[in-house]
C-alpha cells in the first residue's frame, strides 16, 4: 500500500508468497523498486514476520522499522495469565498513547518492572522490540495513527481470507491471486486518506520531527 501526494492510499503491489518468507518479500520489494520506488521509504510498519524485515534490510537498508502495536499487544498478552491481561493491556496502551517518547519510555519501564519478575516471557517479548515500537515518535503526530499498526493491510486481507474460506479455496494459484487482487482493488475505494499529507514533503526534504513536532532541517 502506498499513498499519493494528497494522501490518497493506493494498492501498489501484490504477490502470492510462501509463508511470508524472506524470498517472497524480497521478490515483492524488488518488484516495487523496479517499477519506480527507487527512493527508500522512511518507515515500514509491520508485524513480527521475520521474512519481511530481513528482505527490507536488504532491498531498502535505510528504511526504519516500526512494529505493529496491535500484534505486539496480542503477543505479550498471550504470555500472561488471563486474569492479568486486562490490566496489562491498559498499561500497554499507556505506552503507545503517550504524548512524548520520554513518557512512553517511562510507561514502558513501568510495565517491565510490574510484570518482569513473574512473567519474564511477556516482558522479554516487549523489550526486544523497544526501539522499533517507538520509532513513530520521530514522525509527524498527524501520521502516528497510520504508523503504529498494520491494520489497513490486515483489514483488507481479512476480506480475502473470508472469501477464500467461503469458496473452500481459490482452485488454483492464478485464480487465488486474481481473486485477492480484485478484492483488494474493491477495498481500495473505501480506504481513508492519510492524515497530515501536507507533512509528507517535509519528511522527503529531511525535516526533523521530535515527538511529532517539526524541529529543523
Amino acid at each position: 500500500m502506498g499513498a499519493t501526494a494528497d494522501g490518497k492510499k493506493e494498492l501498489i503491489a501484490i504477490i502470492d508468497g510462501v509463508r511470508e518468507s524472506e524470498t517472497s518479500w524480497t521478490e515483492l520489494l524488488l518488484d516495487c523498486r523496479s517499477r519506480g520506488l527507487t527512493i527508500a521509504p522512511k518507515l515500514a510498519s509491520g508485524d513480527g514476520a521475520l521474512g519481511f524485515w530481513l528482505a527490507l534490510s536488504k532491498v531498502f537498508a535505510s528504511t526504519r522499522h516500526q512494529r505493529c502495536w496491535v500484534h505486539k499487544t496480542l503477543n505479550v498478552l498471550d504470555k500472561l495469565p488471563r486474569h492479568q491481561q486486562p490490566a496489562a493491556k491498559s498499561m500497554l496502551h499507556e505506552i503507545w498513547m503517550a504524548a512524548t517518547r520520554a513518557d512512553a519510555i517511562k510507561a514502558f519501564d513501568r510495565f517491565i518492572e510490574v510484570y518482569g519478575a513473574k512473567w519474564p516471557r511477556a516482558t522479554d517479548c516487549l523489550e526486544k522490540d523497544r526501539g522499533e515500537l517507538l520509532a513513530f515518535y520521530d514522525f509527524p503526530a498527524e501520521h502516528w495513527q497510520h504508523l503504529r499498526t498494520s491494520n489497513p493491510i490486515e483489514s483488507t486481507f481479512a476480506t480475502v481470507r473470508l472469501r477464500t474460506y467461503r469458496t473452500k479455496g481459490p482452485g488454483s494459484r492464478q485464480a487465488g491471486l486474481a481473486m485477492a487482487f480484485k478484492l483488494a482493488r474493491k477495498a481500495e475505494s473505501h480506504w481513508r486518506k492519510l492524515k497530515g499529507s501536507e507533512k509528507l514533503q517535509d519528511l522527503i526534504d529531511g525535516i526533523v520531527f521530535v515527538d511529532g513536532e517539526r524541529k529543523a532541517a
